[in-house]
């Protein structure tokens, strides 16, 4: 089970995201970023909680231009849901933890 979220960078996102067995909560991040300081203990949360059924990573926008177009980001925090090529849930915006687990909840129970 995991613990915290796993940062991850453009030279590395294929391997770590689309050649995953399970699904990926993709985490877009800034450190300039008001809202993501909030959202990030989250994240981890989500790790510890779904570790078993869902790999958590997070990547800086800033230096990872690639993955952020790919993606379509166009503010953070973001968060997409990915299992290989196909995203599963986006969402752009800070939410709240009741939020993150309702939607996840959500994901697995209907998968």
């Amino acid at each position: 089970m995991s613990t915290g979220a796993i940062a991850i960078t453009d030279a590395n996102f294929e391997t770590e995201v689309l050649q995953a067995d399970l699904p990926v909560l993709l985490y877009f991040w800034a450190s300039w970023c008001g809202p993501c300081q909030l959202m990030s203990p989250m994240i981890n949360l989500a790790a510890t909680k779904y570790g078993d059924r869902l790999k958590v990573v997070k990547i800086e926008v800033d230096p990872n231009p690639v993955t952020v177009k790919q993606f379509q980001v166009e503010g953070v925090p973001a968060i997409r849901l990915i299992q290989g090529d196909k995203v599963l849930v986006s969402t752009e915006g800070v939410m709240g933890k009741d939020k993150l687990i309702s939607l996840l909840d959500e994901y697995f129970n209907n998968n």
